[in-house]
C-alpha cells in the first residue's frame, strides 16, 4: 500500500461510520481484491479495523482509534490527499517534506508492538520512469504548480512534436496530470481541451487575467476525455502478422493499441491489428525486423521499406 492510499483509506474510515468495500475502492479508484488486501494489512499492522456483514454493516475503526488529524498542518493534509503519486513524483512537486512529515505524525501516535516489523518504506523503493529515460528539458511541475492554483492564464512556449518550431500559445489551466511517469498539462486553448507534455513547454508566465473554464468541466472530467481521445482516436490501422515466439515482446511494446485477429492463426504466426496515430509512428516495427510481415496499408508498407532502405544505406560497407 502506498503511503498516501494508506492516509486516504484511513480518512475515509475515519469520516464514515461503516462504509462496503465497493464504495471504498471507488473513492480510492481500485479494485476490490486491492482493497480487500489493503484492509488486510491494516489489521496486520495492529490497526483496529472491524468488519461487519449485512444491511448496516461494513468497514469502520473502532471509535477512538483513527487518525490525530489534529496534529496534521493543512499543507500536509493536502499534500498526502494527493493519492496515487509515487516517492519521484512527490518530489517532482516539492511535496515529498510534507508528506513525509504528515507520515512520521501519523506513525508516532500509533501504538508500538513488540514484534514490529521494518517499515515497508525502509525495504521497498519505487521508481515509475522507464529505463533510460532521458532528463526532461522543459518546465518542472513544482515551479508551474503555484500559477495553476492562483487559477491564473499562462501563456507558454511549446515544443510540439508535430511542429518544426516552437509555438507560442495562451491556455486555461485545469491542472496538472501525471501519466506512466510523465507529467502533463491540461487547459483550454481558444476553449479546447488539450494535453502538453510538460517536457515540451520550454517557458511560460502567467498572464494578468484569471483562467476561464468550460462550465461544468474539472481536471478529471478533462483528463478522462483525452484520455480516452488518444486511446481510440488513430490514424493509422496496420494490418501486419507478427511470428509467435515475439507476439509477447509486441504485445508488451504496444499495449492496446495491438488487437488480435478474429481468425486463426497461421501456423507459425498471429494475425493482428496495431493502431497508430502517425504514419511515421510504424518506425516502431523496425526492431522486430523479418519477424512481422505488415500487409496493408499500402503506406505503412512503403514507409516501413524506405526507412529500412536508408538503414541498409547507412550500414552498407564503403565502396573502394
Amino acid at each position: 500500500m502506498t503511503p498516501d492510499r494508506f492516509f486516504h483509506l484511513m480518512l475515509l474510515l475515519e469520516s464514515r461510520q461503516g462504509a462496503t468495500t465497493q464504495e471504498l475502492a471507488s473513492a480510492l479508484g481500485v479494485s476490490l481484491r486491492t482493497i480487500t488486501r489493503d484492509l488486510n494489512w491494516l489489521r496486520d499492522a495492529g490497526l483496529p479495523v472491524t468488519a461487519q456483514r449485512g444491511r448496516f454493516g461494513g468497514v469502520a475503526l473502532v471509535p477512538g482509534s483513527g487518525l490525530d488529524l489534529a496534529r496534521l498542518t493543512p499543507d500536509e493534509r493536502d499534500h498526502l490527499l494527493l493519492t496515487g503519486l509515487d516517492d519521484k513524483q512527490r518530489a517532482e512537486l516539492d511535496a515529498s517534506a510534507e508528506s513525509r512529515r504528515a507520515l512520521s505524525k501519523i506513525a508516532a501516535a500509533q501504538p508500538r508492538r513488540v514484534h514490529e516489523l521494518l517499515p515497508l518504506t525502509e525495504v521497498v523503493h519505487v521508481d515509475s520512469r522507464p529505463w533510460r529515460q532521458a532528463a526532461a528539458s522543459g518546465a518542472a511541475p513544482a515551479p508551474l504548480i503555484g500559477a495553476v492554483r492562483r487559477g491564473s492564464r499562462l501563456r507558454i512556449g511549446y515544443d510540439s512534436a508535430r511542429s518544426p518550431s516552437r509555438r507560442d500559445l495562451v491556455v486555461d489551466p485545469y491542472g496538472l496530470f501525471a501519466k506512466a511517469g510523465v507529467w502533463y498539462l491540461i487547459a483550454d486553448c481558444a476553449r479546447v481541451p488539450r494535453m502538453y507534455r510538460l517536457e515540451r513547454i520550454t517557458t511560460w508566465n502567467e498572464v494578468d487575467r484569471p483562467r476561464r473554464l468550460r462550465t461544468g468541466q474539472t481536471l478529471a472530467t478533462v483528463t478522462a476525455a483525452l484520455v480516452d481521445q488518444w486511446e481510440h482516436d488513430h490514424a493509422v490501422e496496420v494490418s501486419a502478422t507478427i511470428d509467435l515466439h515475439q507476439i509477447g515482446r509486441a504485445q508488451r511494446i504496444f499495449g492496446r493499441r495491438l488487437v488480435p485477429g478474429d481468425h486463426d492463426d497461421a501456423f507459425d504466426g498471429r494475425r493482428v491489428t496495431i493502431r497508430f496515430l502517425h504514419l511515421e509512428d510504424v518506425r516502431a516495427l523496425l526492431p522486430f525486423g523479418s519477424a512481422v510481415t505488415v500487409h496493408g496499408p499500402a503506406e505503412a508498407r512503403d514507409r516501413l521499406r524506405d526507412l529500412a532502405t536508408d538503414l541498409a544505406r547507412h550500414y552498407a560497407p564503403p565502396t573502394s
